[in-house]
């Protein structure tokens, strides 16, 4: 499939123009210490005792400075929010960058786990060459250990890295949340590493220049050294103070003040109206909270004192309540909907009004931006969603319903695929009011809507009357994307198009593709993935 060097340049310019930005600030950050502490005078002496273990260790360590205060930055979600929420310093290309801020910290992570390996690596050769070149001549020049606080930093690192791999998460979403809480310490204890001063440097080069003739040596050792200039007093060595304070100080303060306007803004329990609970195992939770205000698909972050929190979509919102749709998979939402709903046994009990159903207490943190936000700043949107990835997409569904007229989103291809027909049913009555809002309003062709059915033994279908729109819709079977983006892409000639996914990885490796292939029609198909992992 041949690459569409336009829609390449949409799709993935950005992301590694910002890859090769960060590429040659770790690169030139390593090489500049790597000279200074090789070809340094004020670290001759420290460097014939340690080393290369010496020079790999320092640039090392300015690398994983760097990358430990960047790392923080994509996890100030609120304040990535209000970016991306004012127009006037944020353009589209711009807001889809801060979409790959999780990727970003990701990377950032990835390279503090590669680099704590070298720089660990060359701390052992460091012992290595110290124990066989220990410097009698220069005394204070000899090192100590950094000790405690390397073993913790590494242990904590080590602990954060396992319990963020993909089978934890999906298995056991707390670990992940809990071990990822060290920070805290990992940072504290990052600050005050080499507090000591294992390391020193010369301070008197000139009076001394690095390699003179001292005071204890002969003239026939200076011949045989090839020295000429005798030293006019001795070497005195400072210890190197930790810089790394420095660097995190300022990341860190920043990431402290977004979690404690998150924890004030989150501090007060939202009220929960009605639980209902959907076909294929989805809840739906409508909430109240006092002046809760979210942009159709924005996302919060859920939280019950006994479940610690996750993240989903806030799909409906009107003047009174907000809701989420909740798949029970694992057993975070296994845990989250058994509190939520009545066992079997007491849902046929026959209450009285007044002793109406206690709900658990549920705190609220958001809302956060997300890329459905910009399906609304397209002239033409495609919006394709697996099973319950529909959620992001109900959002902007209820939003056309109250004021369609007023985005500039003039065309909107709806998709989605379920395995199950039951599925349907869960924004079936959506989709029709907004059906028949626009076929009243004489435009049929603002919505295109397609339904799968991948059970290929369904003989089922959408009988019932209201849901005849949908019925005529829905097809048995799997999308033929390339079909399905020439066809769009010939209905929208030269237009930039964007793509919006939220399902299973399978589908979007197929979509990212689709839209950086050549297309005759001269259409762009932008890319944009939403992603709660």
């Amino acid at each position: 499939m041949a690459v569409s060097v336009r829609s390449w340049l949409a799709n993935e310019a950005g992301k590694h123009f910002v890859l090769m930005l960060w590429l040659a600030a770790n690169t030139w950050l390593f090489l500049d210490t790597y000279l200074l502490y090789s070809t340094g005078q004020q670290y001759h002496y420290l460097y014939q005792m340690l080393g290369l273990g010496l020079c790999i260790s320092r640039a090392s360590a300015s690398v994983l400075n760097l990358n430990c205060s960047l790392v923080l930055l994509p996890m100030c979600r609120s304040l990535l929010t209000f970016i991306r929420g004012s127009h006037t310093m944020s353009t589209r290309r711009m807001r889809r960058l801060l979409d790959k801020s999780k990727s970003f910290h990701v990377t950032c992570g990835v390279a503090i786990c590669i680099f704590s390996a070298v720089h660990v690596s060359a701390h052992l050769m460091n012992v290595v060459n110290f124990s066989a070149s220990f410097s009698e001549d220069f005394p204070d020049l000899n090192l100590a250990l950094p000790g405690l606080s390397g073993v913790l930093l590494v242990l904590i690192l080590l602990l954060m890295f396992i319990s963020s791999s993909h089978c934890i998460r999906v298995c056991n979403y707390e670990i992940f949340w809990y071990t990822h809480n060290l920070f805290i310490i990992f940072y504290i204890i990052l600050m005050v590493h080499m507090v000591g001063g294992a390391l020193k440097y010369q301070t008197n080069t000139e009076a001394h220049p690095p390699g003179c003739l001292r005071s204890s040596q002969s003239l026939q050792e200076a011949d045989d050294l090839d020295q000429k200039q005798r030293c006019k007093e001795d070497a005195h060595f400072q210890p190197h103070y930790p810089q790394t304070w420095l660097w995190v100080s300022g990341p860190l303060c920043l990431y402290c003040v977004e979690r404690l306007f998150r924890y004030i803004r989150s501090s007060h329990p939202v009220t929960i109206v009605t639980v209902i609970r959907h076909p294929c195992d989805v809840v739906e939770l409508r909430m109240l909270k006092k002046n809760f205000r979210a942009r159709p698909g924005q996302v919060i972050s859920i939280n019950m004192k006994c479940v610690s929190c996750n993240s989903f979509q806030c799909p409906t919102e009107n003047k009174e309540t907000f809701g989420i749709h909740l798949r029970i998979v694992g057993d975070w939402t296994e845990h989250f909907a058994h509190l939520l709903l009545p066992q079997p046994r007491a849902a046929l009990e026959i209450l009285p009004v007044v002793h109406q159903r206690r709900y658990p207490t549920l705190y609220v943190d958001g809302p956060f931006g997300s890329p459905s936000e910009e399906v609304f700043n397209y002239d033409v949107s495609l919006c394709i969603a697996g099973g319950i990835g529909v959620t992001p997409f109900a959002c902007v569904l209820d939003a056309l319903i109250e004021r369609w007229k007023s985005f500039r989103l003039q065309r909107l291809y709806f998709v989605w695929v379920c395995r199950e027909l039951q599925s349907f049913y869960w924004f079936a009555e959506l989709l029709c009011a907004l059906h028949e809002k626009l076929w009243k309003e004489n435009r049929p062709d603002y919505l295109n809507v397609k339904l799968y059915v991948t059970q290929k033994d369904c003989q089922q279908s959408m009988s019932e009357l209201r849901y005849r729109p949908l019925a005529a819709r829905l097809q048995v079977g799997r999308p033929r994307w390339k079909l399905l983006f020439d066809e769009i892409g010939k209905c929208n000639k030269d237009k930039r198009v964007g793509v919006f996914c939220c399902g299973p990885k399978r589908i979007s490796r197929t979509l990212h593709r689709l839209c950086n292939s050549v297309r005759s029609s001269g259409a762009t198909f932008e890319f944009n993935k939403e992603s709660f992992s």
